[in-house]
């Protein structure tokens, strides 16, 4: 049976994830709607010197503090992840919308344990805004707890994805099935629109094609907030879950959600 953390070893962490977020303004907020060198990655996506620098410093931080734990980032891979702590870093989640002046991209910042995500910082460097969810505990946007709507049917819901680009022909049939059910549906926002769930302003969100470094760390910001969060067939995320997640702010919007993805 593995052991609970102790108030103290929560506030440690917490802590220290918060720090490290602030690390990660200093260098990131000063170099947004300013000229930065941009290259494409083997998947075609955008990366700029930004990310990578913001992915280092954290490192060097984590390595430092926690030599013994592992680290996943979306810039320089994976090291020891089968630790019993594992820090994932998403250093820029948005970068095309950092390069192009957008104030929607964010810092995300996960602890997992026994490969669960535990603790998540998304930190909104350009709005000043940080949702900290910490499982078990409950989750807070600039230092106020904060709480999911109480929406249970999806005929209620608003919904949100990112683009309508992120899915394959398949997904986004049952995407579009599935949200034009909703009261309304909306795109764009890559990880605002789950601060925007876990504050309680809109019920739902929906996508696909992700790596692992951009959902660990937002996990837990909704679920400490009182929603649920999976990937499409219902399972927990982990650091081996697929590309595709469903957040809803309650359990019975969840399951309805759930149940209109489905395969025909």
């Amino acid at each position: 049976m593995k052991e609970p953390l102790s108030a103290a070893r929560r506030k440690e962490f917490e802590d220290f994830a918060a720090a490290i977020a602030d690390g990660a303004r200093t260098l990131s907020l000063p170099r947004f709607r300013r000229p930065v060198n941009v290259s494409l990655k083997g998947d075609a996506s955008p990366v700029t010197e930004v990310d990578r620098g913001v992915e280092a410093m954290l490192r060097e931080r984590i390595e430092a503090a926690w030599p013994m734990h592992g680290v996943l980032g979306e810039e320089y891979g994976a090291e020891h992840t089968d630790a019993e702590y594992v820090w994932s870093i998403d250093p820029i989640d948005g970068t095309r919308s950092f390069i192009s002046g957008w104030p929607l991209w964010g810092t995300l910042i996960a602890l997992l344990r026994h490969g669960r995500p535990v603790l998540g910082v998304l930190d909104m460097p350009a709005l000043n805004e940080r949702w900290i969810g910490h499982v078990g505990v409950g989750t807070t946007m600039n230092e106020e707890s904060c709480r999911t709507s109480d929406c249970t049917s999806l005929d209620r819901a608003t919904l949100y994805t990112t683009t309508p680009d992120m899915f394959t022909p398949d997904e986004w049939a049952r995407f579009d099935r599935t949200s034009k059910a909703a009261y309304a549906r909306r795109f764009g926002g890559d990880c605002y629109g789950y601060g925007m769930l876990a504050s309680g302003h809109i019920d739902a969100v929906i996508e696909s094609n992700l790596m692992p470094y951009d959902y660990l760390a937002i996990a837990p910001v909704v679920e400490a907030a009182g929603g649920v969060m999976t990937d499409w067939e219902g399972r927990p995320l982990d650091l081996h879950s697929g590309s595709r997640v469903v957040a809803a702010a309650t359990a019975d919007l969840h399951a309805a959600l759930i149940h209109s993805l489905a395969s025909d």
